[in-house]
């Protein structure tokens, strides 16, 4: 099971070069698991060796991993990071939210206020948006010249390999909903009087806008998905399935690293407990 997983994941990578082509790719595709007992078994299990992994990570405390997730509104976002870090200790893993910028922030460069939370080494960062946003709600919404925008592109590009050259891995996950998807997502928001404070009536707006930041999510997509920093898109109209799938690439990214403790610096055989 888990050799099918790994070998369907790589279709959802976009090689460097590749176009994203997200209106051919499936937003409710199941066909990586079994059924759903073994996709939430799958995760379960990668979910603990995250947490494994990410104490190794920390113990050598010399790398860092960068875990960038975008989508639309209801995309669940919030979801993934509670379900796949869910064993994972505080101590070497934190998330960081962007919102609308602040006016100290629009003061300095638009990576400003990314660079100051990139993680640590030893540690995992999760992004929830990401420097990402400068190139979709701003074009989107036009908050900045077509000539700003197209810029930052390369500048984004060139960030995110000075990072890798520093020692941090990234990997990019675009959660990929189908707009009736999100219609029930926000309905949900709204019926229930326990979900009220996650309804935000500017993601009416943005709905609104779904045709415009498709297009803009497959140029930031394919223009900035490289051998150093991939973009995975993930059919995530069923969480399950969302879930399950980034627990495994954040798994076998960590395998991958395959972080080694360092040397305490003593030997075992220096010390008796008494």
């Amino acid at each position: 099971m888990k050799h099918h997983v790994a070998s369907a994941i790589a279709r959802l990578r976009i090689e460097p070069g590749q176009d994203a082509k997200l209106a051919k790719r499936k937003t409710d595709d199941t066909a990586f698991f079994k059924d759903k007992a073994s996709g939430e078994a799958s995760l379960a299990d990668d979910a603990r060796a995250i947490d494994a992994l990410q104490d190794r990570l920390y113990a050598e405390g010399k790398r860092a991993l960068l875990v960038v997730l975008q989508g639309m509104d209801t995309s669940g976002k919030d979801g993934t990071i509670r379900a796949v870090f869910r064993e994972t200790s505080p101590i070497g893993v934190a998330a960081a939210a962007f919102k609308a910028p602040t006016a100290e922030e629009l003061a300095h460069d638009f990576l400003w206020r990314i660079h100051q939370v990139c993680p640590e080494r030893g540690t995992i960062r999760i992004f929830n948006r990401s420097h990402y946003e400068d190139v979709l709600a701003v074009r989107v919404e036009k908050l900045a010249p077509p000539e700003v925008v197209e810029q930052r592109f390369g500048m984004i590009n060139d960030f995110e390999s000075m990072l890798a050259g520093n020692g941090t891995t990234i990997v990019k996950f675009m959660l990929h909903i189908s707009k009736d998807e999100q219609k029930k997502r926000l309905q949900a928001r709204l019926d229930d009087p326990e979900k009220h404070w996650k309804f935000n009536p500017n993601d009416l707006a943005a709905r609104k806008l779904w045709e415009p930041f498709q297009a803009a999510y497959e140029v930031a997509l394919t223009r900035c998905s490289t051998a150093h920093a991939p973009w995975y898109v993930i059919p995530s109209d069923h969480k399950w399935v969302r879930n399950a799938l980034v627990a495994r690439i954040v798994r076998t990214t960590l395998e991958a690293m395959d972080p080694r403790p360092a040397d305490p610096g003593w030997k075992k055989g220096e010390f008796t407990i008494r």
